[in-house]
């Protein structure tokens, strides 16, 4: 019989946290989708200035991230210590998100101040809510196959929330604007929050936490932190979290601009960002089967090569080639796919990890690197976009020079592509396998029954 830190999950749950994600999308794919071009075409401010407002916030997110999973798991109430603050986030959430895309009337350096605040606080409040979430998943059940299970429908329903956004943001805000991008931008983002906060509570109701720390830790943060610089394989994770992340904020923050002025076409975004959606929906399934015959380790590792592979070579095909595009674009999200799920189930086996190591848990604390991961990688990644466009050259709004389209083309092909296929070198050197799964496993029970 199976314990209950090891109960499996129903389908009401697994879809109940799914639509956590969901609800998180609604903003994040905004941010990583649309923000730059946001910023350069309607807000009114410099591609480089837009980068640097985001390298700033990676800074701040070096100081807010592993204090959000310290808090967090100091955290004790009837609930648990990660649903609260689903809670008591999802409004700050929302409605900041709505004033990040607002435009104010005021000069250059008055915008600048105001896009850098809300931006700021933006991610900031984005680390209070995904970070625990993120967590939550770890805690619902100690079954390493059960937790890859359930973040399948997590990234599975995150996607969908991408399909949504990614598909329907530049039509909504055309007819929400009516000629007024600046309008549009914000009704949409108005719409989006109002969705997000109403899913992050149906993820509240529905989830509940199940496996806790050991009952004689008695807080000692010096100890965590030591024990987590000691953990080399949420190290190696740390490091690949934020390459991937570097990698995919520098192409989807660039594919807006290579459609409207390499295509031609600026709508055709959606479809080109709705196509590679479907394809790692459709790859996500797979994670679980691969992870069980391969190991989540190798087919983390084939993922990034092939994938990065493909990228490389969307920098051939030309603008009367669509077909090929699209199709280098399925390729390269199918194979992407299952890697997707294995970030988070690997996270969730380091924790165990280092519990069985240490004899202590701090689940907040490792999941702030992902969190940290991923933003410092979307930071990175957009600040990059910003100061190589301005380095090739890039002019809003204008028929683009030779050098800004090869810019262009190389922030959405050969540079995420080279950086993916690196994350296979860090990978190799990953120890935790099935085998060692089941031994952490099995001897964590054996010490809370004891």
């Amino acid at each position: 019989m199976k314990s209950k830190m090891e109960t499996k999950l129903s389908i009401k749950e697994k879809i109940g946290y799914g639509l956590g994600d969901t609800a998180s999308h609604f903003v994040w794919d905004m941010v990583g989708f649309w923000i730059l071009i946001f910023y350069t075409d309607t807000f009114g401010i410099s591609a480089a200035a837009a980068g640097t407002i985001m390298l700033i916030a990676r800074i701040w997110d070096m100081v807010s991230d592993p204090v959000m999973g310290i808090i967090a798991d100091r955290t004790n109430t009837r609930w648990g210590k990660f649903r609260p603050y689903i809670l008591w986030m999802a409004l700050p959430y929302s409605l900041l998100a709505i004033l990040t895309f607002t435009t104010p009337d005021f000069g250059q350096t008055g915008k600048i101040i105001y896009a850098g605040v809300t931006y700021l606080l933006l991610m900031t409040v984005f680390t209070a809510i995904n970070l625990p979430y993120s967590s939550l998943g770890a805690v619902m059940t100690s079954d390493s196959y059960e937790r890859a299970g359930l973040n399948s429908y997590r990234f599975i329903f995150a996607f969908i929330g991408q399909f949504i956004v990614t598909g329907t943001a530049l039509s909504l805000a055309l007819y929400f604007g009516q000629g007024d991008s600046a309008k549009g931008y914000q009704y949409t983002l108005t719409l989006f929050a109002i969705i997000s906060f109403i899913l992050f509570m149906i993820t509240f109701k529905t989830t509940k936490e199940r496996v806790e720390p050991p009952k004689e830790q008695k807080q000692n943060l010096k100890e965590d932190i030591k024990n987590l610089f000691k953990n080399k394989p949420w190290v190696i994770l740390f490091f690949v979290g934020i390459i991937s992340f570097v990698m995919f904020a520098m192409q989807n923050l660039s594919i807006a601009y290579y459609f409207k002025y390499f295509i031609g076409n600026e709508e055709n975004v959606q479809l080109f960002n709705v196509i590679g959606t479907v394809a790692l929906i459709a790859g996500i399934p797979f994670s679980k089967p691969l992870s069980k015959r391969f190991g989540k380790r190798n087919v983390y590792l084939a993922s990034s090569l092939l994938s990065g592979f493909f990228f490389i070579l969307l920098y051939l095909p030309g603008t009367d080639n669509i077909v090929s595009i699209y199709m280098l674009n399925i390729l390269a999200k199918f194979t992407y796919a299952p890697a997707v799920p294995l970030l988070w189930t690997m996270l969730a086996d380091t924790a165990d990890y280092s519990e069985w190591k240490s004899g202590r848990r701090a689940t907040g604390l490792i999941f702030s690197a992902a969190t940290f991961a991923q933003k410092a990688g979307w930071g990175i990644g957009g600040a990059l976009a910003g100061w190589l466009l301005a380095l090739y050259k890039f002019t809003p709004n204008i028929e683009q020079s030779a050098s800004a389209i090869t810019g262009i083309k190389l922030m959405i092909s050969i540079f995420p592509g080279v950086l993916y296929m690196s994350c296979a070198i860090l990978l190799f050197f990953y120890t935790i396998d099935h085998k060692t799964c089941l031994l952490m496993q099995k001897d964590l029970e054996l010490r809370k029954a004891n």
